[in-house]
């Protein structure tokens, strides 16, 4: 498809018997792969388990809860690193913008730290032409459309240089026209650029269009 050659450097993201508890208690257990560049999808009825399988991945799990198996990008155990080291993007159904922050202010943290103030701006800058959004670093995030802020999000999360990306049902707060664009420029973006991606989702035409594997959740 529209994965091409470039991928080869990019490492896919393994889950093997990701098996996440509350105490004794088993919630949900998982084996998946999501190859660079390819979307795969979770899908299951709430409580399933399935924004816990993402918050293990990202290290993030909250307390009471535990996971044991392996999370493996390339031959990396990411199960071994904090979670600030795990080098994951993530998208929420809610954009999580900072109010207090400008847009170009709530894109530059997602920055790498170091270069100088101009360099920083111009990445900034870039991408926010790159999602249609020129002009808008000096906007304050209340004053954006849910489609601009999803926008916003989607680049705040890229300009981190993650090298897997996870969807937590991102798009379940947009109308089904503006689901449809969102969607798909997300997905262009995470395939451009070859990130393995696990979205977790409700709603079958998400899946339909990520066009991966789908993992159904009992």
């Amino acid at each position: 498809g529209a994965i091409g050659g470039g991928c080869c450097m990019a490492e896919p993201l393994n889950l093997k018997t990701l098996a996440i508890s509350a105490g004794a208690t088993p919630i949900v257990s998982v084996s998946l792969t999501a190859g660079p560049g390819e979307i795969t999808t979770l899908m299951g009825p709430s409580g399933s388990g399935k924004s816990s399988i993402l918050a293990a991945i990202t290290g993030t799990l909250p307390e009471g809860l535990s996971a044991t198996g392996d999370i493996l990008l390339g031959t990396q155990n990411l199960a071994t690193l904090p979670a600030w080291k795990r080098r994951i993007g993530i998208l929420f159904q809610d954009d999580l913008l900072f109010p207090h922050l400008s847009v170009g202010g709530n894109l530059a943290l997602g920055l790498a730290p170091g270069g100088t103030r101009a360099e920083r701006r111009g990445r900034v800058e870039r991408a926010l032409a790159e999602v249609g959004l020129e002009g808008f670093a000096d906007r304050d995030p209340a004053t954006l459309s849910g489609g601009q802020k999803a926008r916003v999000a989607l680049m705040r999360a890229l300009l981190s240089e993650p090298r897997a990306l996870l969807l937590d049902e991102p798009f379940g707060s947009l109308d089904a026209e503006l689901r449809s664009q969102i969607r798909t420029l997300v997905f262009d973006h995470a395939k451009a650029r070859c990130l393995p991606t696990l979205l977790v989702t409700h709603d079958p035409q998400d899946a339909e269009a990520a066009g991966g594997p789908v993992i159904r959740l009992r």
